[in-house]
């Protein structure tokens, strides 16, 4: 699940759900993706297509706490 509460109270009961307006598909097609961005559905699918041991998580875990810690150093030392 998202970390925001970004679904509409009828969301909960019948999952997610585009409105078209004016036959822009295109648009709500953007819309809908986003919307399935923000509940880390895509995420979840591809963490369940094959297994992963605690071990290999855990590891790429800190891989990306570290990647993070760079990338704020580095930030922080541009602005210096």
């Amino acid at each position: 699940m998202s970390q925001y509460n970004t679904k509409e109270p009828w969301e909960s009961l019948h999952g997610i759900s585009v409105v078209v307006r004016n036959n822009d598909v295109n648009g709500a097609l953007r819309v809908l993706k986003k919307k399935i961005q923000r509940e880390g559905i895509m995420k979840d699918l591809a963490d369940r297509e094959h297994f992963t041991k605690k071990s290999t998580k855990r590891r790429m875990k800190h891989k990306a706490a570290v990647i993070r810690e760079r990338k704020k150093q580095q930030e922080i030392m541009k602005s210096l």
